[in-house]
């Protein structure tokens, strides 16, 4: 579309898919994947720095590279808004639902919902929800974009590029787990910062600078006369040619088509709740820090690099308006069409368009390279966050006695799935060629996410909210925004040049504010619901909550007075009971032992130094032998376990080399009541900061959130 690349170019991008696959391969081999910790939480060893910078690549895919840029170049410096508003929330996550989430113990975010509220009806609502809008919002935006890129610089076929990307990105996911995924990310954001960068630079050097670029964009409308003339048009007629007159602000007027700052802050900042605090793609890879400590600090990192994409990516598109004016503002339909193949708009070609008509040879090699990095990062996270969802919310809830190593496998053939998925959407992706590709994104999540982000954030803050007002909060919201998006569907925008008829509601409601609607609909059906039902159960609010977490701090402060008493009672009260397991005095006992009392005796388990270490005796039931272990809920006698992994060592040499490559290293997983304890001592463990850290920590705090208030103020004035 716009002329090939070069061999120094395609000499770069091979480098960068030989770098990538290596480190993928490496991780394959040398880290424990045999594990559901192992492979979707990296087993909890990751440090800041490489969480930060996945968490910034994870969200900066190709849709960004296209959507934002395309919306910069189509309307200024408002679709800006979403990152410094993602600075902030981020904060929200590290400070509030990651230390819950730690708290619980949990894996997955419908995992949390399901802890929080009891019963499986929330857990599967939200797992099939968020599976949706993986396909719709991410995967099927992804492959476009992607492709829009990649067929404008290397000539190939759309869809036999899909399907390389695709097929490595998923080899990539496969074999590493998210730790290979997390490494990767490392790389591709060096990767995609420093060639995003060289872009900015070079095309500020063309325009003469920031503020010459702003005098520039507001006179960057298309020469009409020439462009007929030039493209042999049979319609002489043009719209939306010209810049906004607000296009240099971010928060705009409240009637505002694009951004009207009361529905971004009451509709929108609900819906990025969801995303950034309970998005399964990006909580899952703060969960795998190595504690609270590494969490936040991956979340300060990942806020300050959300500064960059304003200016790496918004204001390029702005640049590549200004340098390419008659190409990216398309005067009317068959203009669009000719130019690029869509007759909404020529705006999401901004990026690839400057890129491919700036740099020198070498630099677009570059350039694809980063385009690469950030459509095989945002597809591996989703094949990897799809599949954590997938495996341990839907499968795990139909097969409740799967062993460690089915998981494990069902985990890597879902991804197998998912690609299938991807391909069979290739063509219905081509159809779907918004005006501005980043707000269709919003749109879409606007409809769906904000009845969900208001059962987190009520289960996080509310204990007295239960599981009937949660689901009839959640049904209704739903419900509510399935029905506007299917209209929005019906009653789509109508082409620049033709006489929009939707009706009122349609046309003059803008989306932010439907989200508002819906996020405080759910708040208020679940609330009364609530009150007219009766409350939770303490076992459903006592590790699941905020205010749960101020119970962690009277555990530690009691544990060095209590510890050789609360110890004997513990073990008085074990042997107490395994005596009288069946009498009513025992069962009395139960009853009057305090909620604190039990987490006390729990933390004590954890010896003062740090590695959590296991009482012993145990306590074991007298109708449970003392070789019996717990395997997924199921008890299971070691004999007959160390015969199945005897038979599954006797398979052929295939079978083994599959169960390798997939990181299966033992075939037996034994679970006892002692591992849940431990499990348990290590969540507290994780919560524990020194004073020192959690100074320069909250300190890191205020600085991302005043920059952040500071910005959204100089680009709204």
């Amino acid at each position: 579309m716009f002329g090939l690349m070069e061999t120094a170019d395609l000499a770069v991008v091979g480098f960068y898919f030989v770098l990538v696959l290596c480190i993928g391969f490496f991780v394959m081999w040398k880290t424990n994947r045999s594990t559901v910790s192992g492979y979707f939480l990296a087993g909890r060893s990751m440090t800041w720095i490489a969480i930060g910078a996945s968490l910034f690549v994870s969200n900066i895919g190709s849709e960004h590279f296209i959507g934002l840029a395309g919306s910069g170049a189509a309307s200024g410096f408002a679709v800006g808004a979403w990152e410094l508003n993602a600075m902030l929330i981020l904060q929200v996550l590290g400070w509030i639902f990651i230390p819950v989430y730690i708290r619980s113990g949990v894996y997955t975010m419908p995992e949390y919902l399901s802890k929080r509220y009891g019963g499986n009806r929330i857990k599967i609502y939200f797992a099939l929800l968020s599976l949706l809008l993986y396909v719709f919002t991410k995967l099927s935006i992804d492959l476009y974009a992607g492709a829009l890129f990649i067929r404008a610089s290397l000539g190939w076929d759309l869809y036999l590029s899909i399907v390389i990307l695709i097929a490595l990105t998923a080899v990539l996911t496969v074999t590493g787990g998210l730790v290979a995924v997390i490494y990767t990310d490392v790389l591709q954001a060096i990767l995609m910062i420093g060639g995003a960068l060289t872009l900015m630079i070079v095309g500020m050097v063309k325009v003469g600078g920031f503020e010459e670029l702003k005098r520039r964009y507001m006179l960057a409308s298309p020469n009409v006369t020439a462009v007929i003339a030039t493209f042999n048009l049979t319609s002489v007629n043009a719209c939306r040619i010209h810049p906004k007159e607000d296009s240099l602000k971010i928060l705009r007027e409240p009637t505002d088509e694009d951004i009207p700052w009361p529905g971004f802050l009451l509709g929108q900042t609900p819906a990025s709740v969801w995303y950034w605090c309970a998005d399964q793609v990006i909580v899952q890879r703060v969960l795998a820090a190595k504690n609270i400590a590494h969490a936040k600090g991956a979340t300060l990192m990942a806020g300050f690099l959300k500064l960059l994409p304003m200016f790496i990516i918004v204001v390029p598109g702005m640049i590549s308006r200004v340098l390419f004016t008659d190409e990216i503002a398309c005067i009317n339909p068959e203009h669009c069409m000719q130019v690029c193949g869509s007759r909404a708009g020529c705006s999401n070609i901004a990026y690839p368009r400057l890129a491919l008509g700036i740099l020198p040879v070498g630099l677009r090699g570059l350039m694809m390279a980063v385009m690469i990095a950030a459509l095989m990062s945002d597809l591996d996270s989703i094949f990897n966050s799809a599949s954590t969802i997938f495996t341990l919310d839907v499968y795990k809830h139909l097969r409740k006695a799967a062993s460690s190593r089915e998981l494990m496998v069902v985990g890597r053939l879902f991804v197998v799935f998912m690609v299938a998925v991807s391909i069979a959407w290739v063509p219905i992706i081509v159809e779907m060629q918004g005006g501005q590709m980043y707000l269709y994104i919003q749109e879409v999540a606007d409809y769906l996410t904000p009845p969900v982000a208001a059962l987190f954030l009520l289960g996080i803050f509310w204990k007295r909210c239960n599981e009937q007002g949660a689901f009839c909060g959640g049904l209704v919201g739903s419900v509510l925004g399935i029905t506007r998006l299917i209209l929005a569907f019906i009653y789509h925008m109508p082409e620049c040049d033709q006489f929009d008829t939707r009706p009122n509601f349609i046309r003059n409601i803008h989306y932010m504010y439907v989200a508002a609607v819906l996020f405080w609909a759910t708040i208020i059906t679940a609330v009364i619901v609530s009150l007219l039902t009766p409350p939770p159960s303490k076992d459903l609010t006592c590790s699941t909550t905020f205010w749960a977490l101020k119970d962690t701090d009277i555990i530690e402060s009691a544990q060095k007075e209590e510890s050789d008493k609360l110890t004997e009672r513990s073990l008085a009260k074990c042997s107490d009971r395994v005596r009288c397991a069946d009498s009513s005095d025992c069962k009395q006992k139960d009853d009057d032992s305090s909620p604190l009392t039990a987490q006390i005796e729990l933390v004590l388990l954890m010896p003062g130094s740090g590695e959590p270490k296991s009482m012993s005796p145990l306590c074991v039931a007298e109708d449970q032998m003392q070789n019996d272990c717990y395997v997924n809920g199921q008890t299971t006698t070691e004999d007959q376990m160390n015969k199945e992994e005897h038979d599954l060592q006797r398979k052929n040499i295939w079978w083994r080399y599959f169960d390798q490559c997939c990181g299966i290293k033992s075939y037996s997983v034994k679970k006892s009541a002692k591992d849940s304890v431990e499990s348990e001592a290590i969540c507290l463990q994780m919560l524990q900061e020194s004073p020192k850290i959690k100074f320069v920590l909250n300190f890191g705090l205020v600085v991302v959130w005043s920059v952040g208030i500071f910005m959204f103020i100089y680009f709204s004035l």
